[in-house]
């Protein structure tokens, strides 16, 4: 990890965050990689509060903050699309005060999108944290014209293509072929109509198609040996082969890069909130933010981070993501009740179609 000396001057300087007065404890309700051992020394000597983790996941941070209605724990980081339904059924999370949030250190177009998402009433129930997407891997030595998720379906490369039959499809395809599916969740007949046309689409492209994959070992596989040359696979696996070939890039797709987002939530009954907002300010510093990606392998929205990754990490996320691209990320909202089983329709009568 490059930059040492600075983030020595950063454990040291006294102007990131306010040190506590006394010693207080921030109980952080997390996923693996997210709270690495180096970050916490920093955070720890820097201010003098103590943190504790929990890793988790979403059905788990729901689960424990609903059995104690928000205790236990200070800061949580659910993923964006699972927060403000938790919030109605269970009221488990109180709202984010923005003032207390350093916004300048953070994208600007994720954390719109993450601030939109969240929102309930008039409050907004999370910030942005770490992210990733699904796109395009494709090797471009065989496959140079593949740009979006429909050029899937070329004839050119018929036999050598593979993307899975589950909900990302669908999504990918219909801002392909120019819809607004998310756009469309509130209208469950305009979603259907918009599903009738991606179903149709995929099942004209059946034949094109060598598998549909559904682990993400088998794909790398497929793709190593160039028995597919294109697929709708996440950027990370994308950038795994890349290390090995160099022809073999993760695109975002002209259409959009489909993006989840990890945030960060506040528990309605949290005892050390100024601690909560103390650890996002300073997770969220490039240098830091950069120690996070290393630890957990994806990027996270801090402005800048990338320019403190390794270098090889740092090569393919400014290749995958110029700016453009970056902003052009469709990042998944809360799924409306009943979305799911028109998609598990949709895809059934695909995989069953001759």
């Amino acid at each position: 990890m490059k930059h040492a000396k600075t983030l020595v001057a950063l454990a040291l300087s006294s102007s990131l965050v306010t040190a506590a007065a006394s010693a207080e404890t921030l109980r952080l309700l997390t996923w693996g990689g997210y709270a690495p051992d180096e970050v916490i020394a920093l955070f720890e000597k820097e201010t003098g509060i103590e943190v504790k983790v929990t890793t988790s996941n979403n059905e788990d941070m729901i689960s424990k903050l609903r059995a104690t209605g928000g205790a236990g724990f200070d800061l949580a980081q659910p993923s964006q699309d699972r927060i403000t339904g938790a919030q109605q059924a269970f009221n488990i999370y109180q709202p984010i005060d923005l003032s207390k949030v350093e916004a300048s250190q953070m994208i600007p177009s994720m954390l719109a999108a993450t601030k939109a998402n969240t929102e309930l009433n008039g409050d907004v129930y999370g910030v942005p944290h770490v992210w990733g997407t699904s796109g395009l891997v494709v090797n471009t030595a065989q496959a140079k014209d593949v740009k979006d998720y429909t050029d899937l379906c070329s004839s050119a490369y018929e036999g050598k293509v593979s993307y899975r039959m589950k909900r990302p499809t669908l999504i990918g395809f219909a801002y392909a072929m120019g819809e607004d599916p998310f756009a469309a969740y509130s209208d469950p007949a305009k979603y259907q109509a918009i599903l009738d046309k991606v179903e149709a689409k995929l099942i004209e492209c059946k034949p094109v198609v060598k598998t549909y994959w559904t682990g993400g070992d088998a794909l790398i596989n497929l793709i190593r040996s160039e028995e597919v040359v294109a697929a709708m696979a996440w950027d990370a696996g994308g950038w795994k082969l890349n290390r090995d070939n160099a022809d073999v890039k993760f695109v975002a797709p002209a259409s959009g890069a489909l993006g989840w987002i990890d945030t960060f939530a506040i528990p309605r009954k949290a005892k050390a909130v100024d601690a909560a907002y103390q650890w996002i300010n300073f997770v969220m510093q490039p240098e830091i933010a950069a120690m996070i990606t290393e630890a957990a392998g994806n990027f996270t929205a801090s402005q800048g981070s990338d320019e403190f990754v390794n270098e090889v990490a740092k090569a393919q996320f400014q290749e995958s993501f110029p700016p453009a691209d970056l902003d052009n990320i469709k990042w998944y909202p809360a799924v409306p009740p009943g979305l799911e089983e028109m998609e598990g329709l949709a895809l059934d009568r695909i995989q069953a179609a001759n």
